[in-house]
């Protein structure tokens, strides 16, 4: 059974920075697509970052330049460092798996609880 915990959200003033991890259990990293994706109240869901099985990554363009995906095999965890955050960056971050296709695709992968990330002007 495949469990996936973020942790890393919170509360910074725009400009700040923020580190999500993903752990997975059941699952092995670099065996699978992952990625995040993120939801806001009256937005539809939103591919963040993808990282597929041969390591390509991918992004979508609001957070290009901004946001890296990487993961440490080892540690079956997968991290997002989130820089220059904006106002509008503010939403549930979801750590997915079993999806591939880059940006595009992980909106419908596996998912978990999800953790908030919210950004103040």
């Amino acid at each position: 059974q495949v469990n996936l915990v973020e942790s890393g959200g919170g509360s910074v003033s725009a400009g700040g920075s923020l580190r999500l991890s993903c752990v997975g259990t059941g699952i092995a990293f670099g065996y699978n697509c992952m990625g995040w994706f993120r939801e806001a109240p009256g937005k539809q869901r939103e591919g963040v970052a993808a990282i597929e099985i041969d390591g390509t990554t991918s992004y979508s363009d609001s957070v290009k330049g901004r946001f890296t995906i990487s993961q440490d095999n080892a540690k079956n965890t997968m991290y997002l460092q989130m820089d220059s955050l904006k106002p509008e960056d503010s939403a549930m971050y979801y750590c997915a798996t079993d999806a591939c296709g880059g940006v595009n695709g992980i909106i419908y992968g596996n998912s978990a609880q999800g953790t908030q990330v919210t950004v103040s002007s």
